[in-house]
């Protein structure tokens, strides 16, 4: 049996290669929790370490951290897979499917923002699907205020804005 943290490693690898989208911190750290695998602050610790390892990269909004394996974590786990028990397995196996639509939601509406140089806030929304862009637009706004507003109503409405602009475009 592995060490602890070189499983938790394995396992938050396993995680990512099964799933065709980047995973949150919360959305890791929830199955490691529910489960009482470990604590959070351990597995804030290996989520650190298979970042300075290479292992995993990240991808930042203003409000998420996103994982995702690298070619070289893909690797490590094919030469340690069978580390990770298949109870393990069936366990990382009922999490996705018990919380898979929770999960393609918060990876299928992302949005952030940023500082302009005129001093204006850009805002990003992207519609993803499957692992593909279906909208991806930029907005400039005043404030700060704006652009959070902004990124907070894209997760509930996306899909409308995205069917009125191909009713609007499609006429």
């Amino acid at each position: 049996m592995a060490e602890p943290a070189t499983l938790y490693k394995l396992i938050i690898l396993h995680m990512l290669e099964h799933i065709d989208f980047p995973l949150s911190n919360a959305q890791i750290s929830d199955f490691f929790l529910d489960r009482e695998y470990t604590d959070y602050f351990t597995i804030q610790q290996v989520i650190h370490d298979l970042m300075d390892s290479g292992l995993v990269r990240t991808e930042n909004t203003h409000n998420s951290t996103r994982y995702i394996i690298t070619p070289a974590g893909k690797e490590t786990l094919h030469f340690f897979h069978n580390k990770i028990s298949p109870s393990i397995e069936e366990d990382i196996a009922a999490y996705f499917q018990a919380n898979k639509l929770a999960i393609k939601t918060e990876n299928a509406y992302l949005s952030d923002y940023y500082k302009t140089p005129e001093q204006e806030y850009g805002v990003r929304c992207q519609l993803r699907e499957k692992g593909r862009t279906r909208l991806d637009f930029t907005l400039t706004v005043q404030t700060k205020e704006q652009a959070e507003a902004i990124c907070t109503n894209w997760q509930n409405q996306a899909d409308d804005v995205f069917a009125c602009l191909m009713d609007l475009l499609l006429k």
